[in-house]
């Protein structure tokens, strides 16, 4: 069995360290499948915290390892590949396993070739996505109101279904009582109010217009029953 790093050794090794550089080590038997290998020393951790206290890089690992696995690495010695396993021979084929498998049909003359109909049930054809149904256009009715008439229009999408028509204000307000908006129905309310006073306005016009035209036919009347 080979002897493993001595205190001389690792206290050569803490002061190559402490310069800066890496010591060269080698692993021994007792090392296992990396026997042979060469390695840097980068650390020296406190031997009272284990057996494994030599910390050495080994291609892109760093693991610590005891004193006997490890001995100063002779000049020259060039790290041996690790020879790979060979590969697990490849496993026999499996027999293949049939049922009642039916011969195949011999092929038909080219002379004779005929389309094939699809004669498979139901269950073993392949089953089609669903087409989804276009979805129709939006519906739009709107209620307009402008220079003093309510107008109703219909569309969907860009098709005019009816061109705006006028309503009476009353229809336009049972319209818009259906609609569960706060603030509409009172603007309709407001717009119905400025009509209704401005109606009255005009029919307190009128009245006065009458009563001053049937007054001056009743002149008019005096004035040609004279003698």
């Amino acid at each position: 069995m080979a002897r493993g790093l001595s205190a001389e050794e690792l206290t050569t090794i803490r002061a190559g360290l402490a310069a800066g550089r890496r010591p060269r080590v080698q692993f021994t038997e007792s090392a296992g499948q990396v026997a042979g290998q060469i390695g840097q020393v980068v650390d020296l951790a406190d031997p009272a915290a284990g057996d494994d206290f030599v910390v050495v890089r080994f291609g892109k690992d760093e693991l610590p390892f005891s004193p006997g696995d490890l001995r100063v690495a002779p000049r020259g010695a060039a790290a041996k590949k690790a020879v790979p396993a060979p590969p697990p021979p490849p496993a026999p084929p499996m027999p293949e396993f049939v049922i009642d498998k039916p011969p195949a049909p011999p092929a038909a003359p080219k002379s004779e070739e005929r389309p094939v109909t699809d004669t498979a049930p139901p269950a073993q054809r392949k089953a089609t996505r669903p087409v989804k149904a276009k979805p129709a256009p939006a519906l739009t009715v709107t209620l307009a109101y402008g220079e003093g008439e309510w107008t109703v229009a219909a569309s969907q999408g860009s098709k005019v279904l009816a061109k705006p028509y006028v309503v009476r204000p009353a229809e336009a307000l049972r319209i818009v009582s259906l609609v569960d908006v706060p603030g509409v129905q009172e603007a309709v309310e407001h717009i119905l109010a400025a009509e209704r006073a401005e109606a009255e306005q005009q029919a307190q016009r009128l009245r006065a217009e009458l009563a001053e035209v049937e007054a001056r036919l009743a002149e008019l009347g005096e004035a040609g029953g004279k003698p």
